[in-house]
């Protein structure tokens, strides 16, 4: 099985549960030399006679399967492909090792711009979705295949390194610096991130069991610190909301350049520059980062199709926010951005929006307006009890439209059919619900 709009990345054969990714970085050159370690597991169906890895532009220095050279690998346009000594028998476990060199190339597409490894002037980022991760680490790039990472970087002592999950050492030698973090939750490859840059290491001051820590340019550490200062109290409320936090940490990265959007990682937000400007200006994004970790991160679309299940959800979380911190309510956001959809082409399914659409601003507008339809005729106390079951259902699993609205269903005392046919899978704009 594939993915439906990105047939090309991934490969159904075999399923990852272990990335252990040592990387070496000189931002002077831009050279990245890297050894991942890959644990499989081959699929149920019919032995495997060749391992695909999607990996970018890189020189091979050495590749083995289970400890061994395989008998043939070949390495073209994006694919590694690897044929061990024998077949590997169907449902049996397998380990890779890639050791690789180069300096990083950033997939570059025609409606996303670049994607995946980015260097900057001080430093590297890195912003995948949807398919960006082969610019950096050998990988099954598929949104539904789902792993525990180890993410070890070597890079000079001045730069401070942010990855997924929690910094479990930090050794200092002469000159350079190396930095271990190990996310256990599993997570796509495209949500897999590193961070370089001469930023200070802060923690935003909360009160929960969350910890919260942040990198930030020493230059706009006051202008972060009340920008964010309300992050701590959403995490509160959307742990109502939506159920308990579902990683150890939440990281934000506040990078010394202006970037379009903030990124998205598992357990990691970045933002640029512009997004702190001391006047809050960028809260709703500070809502919306955060609500990914639970739509998006945590609950991983099973198929590019269901992109909505992401960006709906997140930007519906900025109306709660909102509301629940004594802006603006709900339904008159909701009213606002139906009246910027009406003014906008009505041709559009957001349940199946197509490649090119993929974050087409009414995906996400759409999408928080089907959820305020949803809420609207379920009332508040049946749609946050699906939204907990949903969440704990699923915690570090994959979803699907379809599997939402089944849930849907079991929690409402009206029927939702027309409802999620309206709003899902016709073109028209429909009116909202009173």
């Amino acid at each position: 099985m594939t993915d439906s709009y990105l047939p090309q990345h991934g490969d159904g054969g075999h399923r990852t549960t272990e990335y252990d990714l040592e990387l070496d970085y000189r931002p002077q050159t831009g050279r990245l030399t890297g050894r991942a370690t890959i644990r499989a597991v081959v699929g149920t169906e019919r032995a495997l006679p060749e391992i695909v890895l999607d990996l970018g532009q890189f020189r091979l220095t050495k590749v083995l399967v289970n400890g061994s050279r395989p008998a043939k690998y070949t390495h073209r346009g994006d694919k590694l492909r690897i044929r061990p000594a024998k077949p590997l028998r169907a449902g049996t476990p397998f380990t890779v090792e890639v050791r690789y060199t180069g300096v990083p190339r950033a997939v570059r597409t025609r409606d996303w711009g670049d994607l995946g490894w980015e260097l900057l002037d001080e430093g590297a980022l890195v912003a995948s979705q949807p398919n960006g991760a082969r610019s950096w680490f050998p990988c099954n790039d598929r949104p539904d295949d789902k792993a525990t990472y180890r993410i070890t970087v070597t890079a000079p002592t001045p730069y401070t390194v942010v990855a997924n999950g929690t910094l479990a050492s930090r050794t200092i030698s002469a000159s350079t610096t190396t930095w271990v973090y190990e996310q256990p939750a599993p997570m796509a490859s495209y949500l897999a991130s590193v961070q370089i840059g001469p930023y200070e290491l802060v923690e935003v001051p909360h009160a929960g069991e969350v910890p919260q820590p942040a990198a930030v340019p020493g230059t706009l550490l006051g202008r972060f610190e009340r920008d964010f200062a309300r992050q701590p109290e959403m995490m509160l409320v959307f742990t109502d909301l939506f159920g308990p936090y579902p990683f150890d940490d939440y990281a934000v990265v506040v990078v010394d350049e202006e970037l379009d959007v903030p990124v998205e990682a598992q357990g990691l937000s970045v933002f640029g520059a512009n997004h702190v400007d001391g006047r809050r200006g960028s809260e709703r994004l500070v809502a919306h980062e955060l609500a990914h970790q639970w739509f998006g991160n945590s609950l991983t679309v099973a198929d590019w199709r269901h992109i909505w299940l992401n960006e709906g959800f997140a930007k519906y979380a900025e109306w709660l926010w909102s509301e629940l911190s004594g802006g603006p309510s709900t339904s008159a956001l909701a009213a606002r951005s139906r009246a910027r959809l009406a003014m906008m082409r009505q041709d559009i399914r957001i349940a199946d929006p197509g490649l090119r659409r993929l974050f087409d601003d009414r995906v996400y507008e759409r999408g928080a307006l089907t959820l305020h339809a949803l809420r609207t005729k379920m009332g508040h106390a049946a749609f946050v009890g699906l939204l907990r079951e949903w969440t704990a259902t699923h915690r570090h699993g994959v979803v699907t439209t379809e599997g939402f609205i089944a849930l849907a269903r079991r929690h409402s005392a009206l029927p939702l059919d027309r409802l999620f046919a309206m709003w899902l899978y016709e073109a028209k704009l429909p009116a909202l619900p009173l």
